[in-house]
């Protein structure tokens, strides 16, 4: 579900006013450096406020693109970038149709916001995108539930590029009170070891590899 969004990029995200919420910004992006995994800070927009180096890792392989950055807007790389489904797997259903939900319940509290207005045109420009908005996403929460909706404590499948860690990720939502006073969240995709097969296994495959078969006599599978 990564589709060309036709849009603009969205208006810059306006910092707290007080000089003690602006250090307290600074002072968390400091406590996210030392995350260990992919996090960030959003609004309401989803539009980012802050991101970490693991982030960054996850996501720093995506080609450019004007209004879908996933350091950007998280929402429209998911909906729109062309690169979305090569990191998050399964990407309509995993995580496209949940964002999409997500999307509908802001949209209807902050109906007269410019920036989910934006996202709301971007959407109808493309049929299949409305389609989805419009019939197949009421359909798919009448066919999950209200829980699949949930961002925290979802298992979602997920490609790293680094290949020691495995296939898929817990997101956990863990937002301090000061962070929500300022109306943003925080959402962490806690990664997992890439699983390591037995030592029988991997036996198998050594020997499978030292084999000495004809090109042309395929492997005989187990």
């Amino acid at each position: 579900m990564a589709y060309q969004a036709g849009g603009q990029r969205s208006e810059p995200r306006p910092l707290p006013e007080s000089a003690e919420a602006q250090a307290y910004l600074r002072d968390y992006a400091l406590f996210l450096e030392a995350v260990p995994f992919p996090s960030l800070v959003f609004d309401h927009r989803w539009d980012v406020v802050v991101t970490n180096p693991a982030f960054e890792l996850l996501f720093g392989q995506v080609s450019a693109h004007p209004t879908a950055m996933p350091g950007d807007n998280f929402l429209r790389f998911v909906l729109f970038h062309p690169d979305a489904g090569t990191i998050l797997r399964e990407h309509e259903s995993t995580w496209g149709l949940p964002m999409l939900a997500h999307f509908a319940a802001a949209l209807e509290r902050y109906g007269h916001d410019h920036g989910l207005q934006a996202i709301r045109r971007d959407i109808a420009q493309d049929p299949i995108m409305e389609a989805a908005y419009r019939q197949g996403l009421p359909h798919w929460i009448r066919a999950v539930g209200p829980h699949a909706l949930e961002h925290d404590g979802a298992v979602r499948p997920l490609r790293h590029p680094d290949p020691r860690w495995g296939d898929d990720c817990r997101v956990v939502g863990e937002t301090p009170k000061t962070l929500q006073d300022m109306g943003y969240s925080r959402l962490t995709l806690v990664l997992r070891e890439a699983r390591r097969p037995a030592p029988a296994a991997r036996a198998r495959r050594r020997v499978r590899r030292t084999a000495g078969h004809l090109s042309v006599v395929p492997v005989a599978q187990e």
